[in-house]
This record gives structure tokens, sequence and C-alpha cells, in this order.
């Protein structure tokens, strides 16, 4: 386990949704405040409102990537290279978890689409996948990005 992992477990822990955690470990580094940050990704968490589609922490990752690889540029070519970078993460998260699909990931798990967030208790960590994919995303993406340092604007 990195220590940002490490970190963003415990963003989750302190109540931060799951796309809040990922992102908020990556986003100073990358030139976004943490506020701003925890704005940005609030509506993602839950597979985006709690609508339980994309993964928020892989949603999370994505933002990171935006932050650290794209340009304001409105081109054809800017939006082809991010694309490829996030369906290559994509890649990396599905190898690992089998799904980047917040209900898929939640099989088995109650996964109600309620916009009240579950409450956080012991038992809620004990079930659910989330604080080690919000761990995996972090990893992912750190891996990506070390490795891809040349590339960051």
């Amino acid at each position: 386990m990195s220590e940002k992992s490490e970190k963003a477990k415990e963003l989750f822990k302190q109540g931060y949704n799951c796309s809040q955690a990922v992102l908020g470990v990556f986003c100073e580094e990358l030139g976004l405040d943490f506020d701003t940050a925890m704005k940005i990704a609030c509506s993602f968490g839950g597979g985006m409102g709690r609508m339980r589609e994309v993964c928020g922490t892989v949603s999370g990752m994505f933002m990171a990537a935006g932050l650290a690889f794209s340009s304001t540029e409105a081109t054809g070519a800017n939006k082809a290279n991010q694309y490829k970078i996030v369906q290559e993460l994509a890649q990396r998260f599905r190898d690992k978890n089998g799904s980047i699909i917040c209900r898929e990931l939640l099989e088995g798990v109650e996964n109600s689409t309620s916009p009240i967030p579950s409450e956080r208790t012991e038992g809620y960590y004990k079930k659910r996948p989330c604080i080690e994919l919000v761990g995996d995303s972090v990893e992912i993406f750190e891996e990506y990005l070390n490795s891809h340092k040349e590339a960051v604007k």
C-alpha cells in the first residue's frame, strides 16, 4: 500500500465519498486546491450520485488524469489522447476488480440508489469493497502517473 493509497482510505473513513478520496490525494500536486477538488468530485460518489453507474473511485481517477495529462485545447488530438488514457486506466481497474460499474462491484451488498448515503458504521466498512477500491484506484493512477511523468502538463 502506498502512502497516497493510505491517505485516500483515511479520507474515505473521514466521510468523503469514494471519488473525493481518490481525487483528494492527487489534486494539489496537479494544481487544484483541495476544497475545489472536493466540490468537483462530490457528485460522483456512489457511482455518480448514488445511481450505481461508473464507480466513483474510477471517476476520481479520471478527474486526476484530466488534471495531469489534458490541456485546455478543444482539439481532437487532446481529446483522443485523454480518451486513450481513460480507457487504459479503466482496463487496469477492470483487470483488477472485474468491472468499473458500481452496482456490479457491490453485487451481493445492498446497493440502494436512494440519494441518502448509507451510514458509515463498522459494518458498512466490513461488507462493502469501497475502501479497497479507493486504494486500488489510487495505486493504479499513481503507477500510471509515475511511469508517464514526461507527459504531465
